[in-house]
């Protein structure tokens, strides 16, 4: 880490995700160091709540959308020209904030263009290595390009591959970079409350970006309906509703940390997407019960519900077969 630094950190707004991630890395930072945070509208939900004080600067947002027809790598690729742009734009904006703000360190969490020559840059990335159906190689070309303009990359899983909550995501033959494994990160993880045990059978956990968080919302929620099992609900929603009643469903809206933490304890069984913040907090919560269910087409949540279903032995629930699932 660093001391006495004035420090510009910035995460990507796909999904929730990034920023949470972020929070412990954030807390530790400010021990010894000015912390100027980069948002976005989405990551701004986060950081103005766990970091109301600190001084804000607006970066361009990603938006990335999934389609209702296309894989996201389809997706992904249609849209690389317009994503190559906001990278440029951030790229030359973080030139100007350094300026302004006399910044000696930046810190991006997979946002590629959050770098300078003039200063030390640092990347943060647990997808070292990317999962791709065609055109891999040339997709961990590109990867690696935008990372060999950071001075170091900062990879929240075990150094340990026995140990890995990625897996192959983050163990390779790395690049040649200055590569340091800082360990799974949650939000969650110090966070004090009291959890009633087994208040819920359980807890559908949704996340992501839309059409699919909402589709997957609709499929689960038909479930629930043949279902007697006591059943909550986390929807994530850019608005606050806690304990909404949906027929046999208890339903929160964007709740608290505080509150969050206390859904997944005092739930036997999670249900959830297999995007790699959530599995940390599921890991560092010591939730072992999880069904998984990756969004269709991000191959890099299709490679971790199959290698923690292999490690951990979790659930796999492929979305196309939830109909066939009984709560």
């Amino acid at each position: 880490m660093f001391n006495g630094k004035t420090i510009f950190y910035g995460a990507l707004d796909w999904g929730l995700g990034h920023a949470t991630r972020s929070v412990p890395i954030i807390k530790q930072l400010l021990k010894n160091n000015t912390v100027i945070l980069g948002v976005t509208p989405l990551t701004k939900l986060i950081f103005d709540e766990e970091f109301p004080e600190l001084k804000k600067i607006d970066l361009p947002a990603y938006n990335i959308k999934y389609s209702k027809v296309l894989p996201l790598w389809i997706k992904l690729g249609l849209s690389s020209p317009r994503i190559s742009r906001i990278i440029a734009e951030e790229n030359k904006l973080s030139e100007k904030i350094i300026t302004e703000n006399k910044v000696d360190v930046i810190v991006s969490d997979n946002r590629f263009g959050l770098h300078s020559d003039k200063i030390h840059s640092v990347f943060i990335t647990h997808q070292l290595f990317l999962k791709a159906p065609v055109f891999g190689g040339l997709g961990n070309k590109i990867n690696q390009n935008y990372i060999s303009n950071f001075n170091e990359v900062w990879v929240p899983d075990f150094e340990n591959e026995a140990e890995s909550l990625a897996g192959e995501l983050s163990h390779g033959t790395h690049i040649d970079k200055n590569v340091k494994y800082i360990g799974p990160l949650s939000r969650l993880a110090d966070v004090i409350t009291a959890a009633e045990k087994d208040k819920y059978d359980y807890l559908i956990l949704l996340s992501g970006p839309e059409p699919t968080r909402t589709e997957l919302e609709k499929e689960l929620l038909k479930l629930t309906t043949k279902s007697s099992k006591r059943i909550a609900l986390v929807r994530g929603f850019g608005f606050r509703v806690s304990g909404l009643k949906l027929d046999t469903v208890e339903a929160f809206d964007l709740p608290t940390k505080e509150e969050l933490k206390k859904l997944i304890l005092s739930s036997k069984k999670i249900i959830c997407r297999s995007g790699y913040s959530t599995l940390m907090d599921m890991h560092l919560l010591g939730k072992k019960e999880l069904i998984l269910i990756p969004t269709p087409g991000q191959t890099e949540q299709e490679y971790l519900a199959e290698y923690w279903k292999k490690k951990f032995g979790t659930e796999y629930l492929p979305q196309n077969k939830i109909s066939t699932f009984k709560l």
